[in-house]
């Protein structure tokens, strides 16, 4: 892994998994990053992690060259982001929202799954506010 890519979190009282989430999904390894955030998810039920697996998911399944899967995927992630608009946890949510909008568009004029906009993270810790469920118990 590229050291200059990684997204420093040390201040952020971050869930562990959830910088691996990061870090992973930056590297493009969007299953490996799916699957980071499994555990947590499923010990928090948070919405919004739910909604980072399923935004993941949609680019294995564009890997996959599967445009039911890419549509699907990000529309369900569409749906449980929105609520965390325009920011949560550090990460740029209206972004996130944008990008999806974007690949459904690509697919909807013809493009293939595998061709969508490559998915970017844009995250800083300033934007975290501290307040988030999912910082509970996490010193950073």
């Amino acid at each position: 892994m590229n050291e200059d890519r990684r997204f420093d979190t040390r201040a952020a009282r971050l869930h562990p998994d959830l910088i691996g989430f990061l870090n992973l999904f930056r590297d493009g390894r969007y299953w490996d990053s799916h699957e980071a955030l499994e555990r947590p998810w499923r010990e928090n039920g948070s919405r919004f992690y739910k909604g980072l697996i399923l935004y993941a998911s949609a680019f294995v399944h564009a890997e996959r060259g599967n445009d039911h899967g890419v549509r699907a995927q990000l529309g369900k992630a569409r749906r449980h982001l929105q609520p965390f608009a325009p920011a949560y946890l550090g990460f740029d949510v209206e972004e996130i929202l944008e990008h999806a909008h974007r690949c459904l568009e690509h697919l909807d004029a013809g493009g293939a799954p595998g061709s969508v906009p490559p998915p970017t993270l844009t995250w800083d810790r300033n934007r975290v506010r501290g307040s988030e469920p999912e910082l509970k118990g996490y010193d950073g």
